[in-house]
């Protein structure tokens, strides 16, 4: 669909497992997770769905989360909407294989993303035209130790109980994941390679430098000797002749 450059817009309810099918581990679920076909924890580390589409270059793309920031929700859906091309936005949506209180959704959606484990991002090819960069990061760095948020659902904190030495080690590599992602997320950012050069600047003044030597005829320029000091005899006195 994506290929197809066709104006189709897709919303993606992220639940980190194959929900309507009982809650089994596909491959959006996160590292460490506890689901059906992951009963020791899923041993790799979610697919980057969201980078994958923007290496197409033309798709807009976006992932939000309500719980956390609710303008930037509206601000990517609409963005998506007026696109002329294919659009995805990949929504962080709570679930009950969770195993959380659902009435407390959003508040762990805001965990979340406050953990960096769902950052949120708009990807708008039309900014190139304008010369700037299509990647914007609307969430802040990382500010919520990760163990703050998946130890509040049963899918992360079930293995904590059964398996503590393995649970810390996935803790461990999903925490370095996440400041990889971070980093290069915020490269991404930054990048400013299709943004028009920057008219240079006028050139400093020259300073004045000494006069060009002579050329002389290959001998090389002798040095006039110091002229003598006057002596105590020859003070007063002056040249024959005068």
């Amino acid at each position: 669909m994506f290929a197809s450059g066709r104006d189709v817009n897709i919303l993606v309810m992220d639940t980190e497992v194959y929900s309507n099918t009982g809650g089994q581990a596909s491959k959006a679920t996160g590292l460490g997770a506890v689901a059906k076909f992951a009963a020791g924890g899923k041993p790799t580390p979610k697919k980057d769905r969201g980078l994958l589409a923007m290496g197409y270059g033309y798709v807009y793309v976006a992932q939000i989360a309500m719980g956390a920031n609710d303008n930037q929700t509206i601000k990517a859906i609409l963005e998506a909407e007026s696109y002329d091309g294919p659009s995805m936005i990949i929504a962080y949506s709570h679930c009950i294989a969770h195993g959380i209180d659902i009435s407390k959704g959003l508040d762990q959606q805001e965990k979340a993303v406050k953990s960096g484990h769902w950052p949120l991002f708009r990807f708008d090819p039309r900014r190139k035209k304008e010369g700037k960069n299509p990647f914007q990061i609307d969430s802040k760095a990382p500010s919520l130790p990760l163990k703050d948020y998946i130890y509040n659902e049963n899918r992360y904190r079930i293995l904590q109980r059964m398996k503590p030495e393995a649970a810390a080690e996935f803790l461990k590599e999903a925490e370095r994941l996440i400041a990889a992602k971070w980093k290069q997320y915020t490269q991404m950012a930054e990048d400013d390679g299709d943004a028009p050069a920057k008219p240079a600047g006028k050139p400093a003044p020259k300073k004045p430098g000494l006069p060009p030597k002579m050329k002389t005829d290959g001998a090389k320029p002798t040095t006039p000797p110091p002229a003598a000091k006057p002596t105590a005899k020859s003070k007063g006195k002056l040249p024959p002749g005068f």
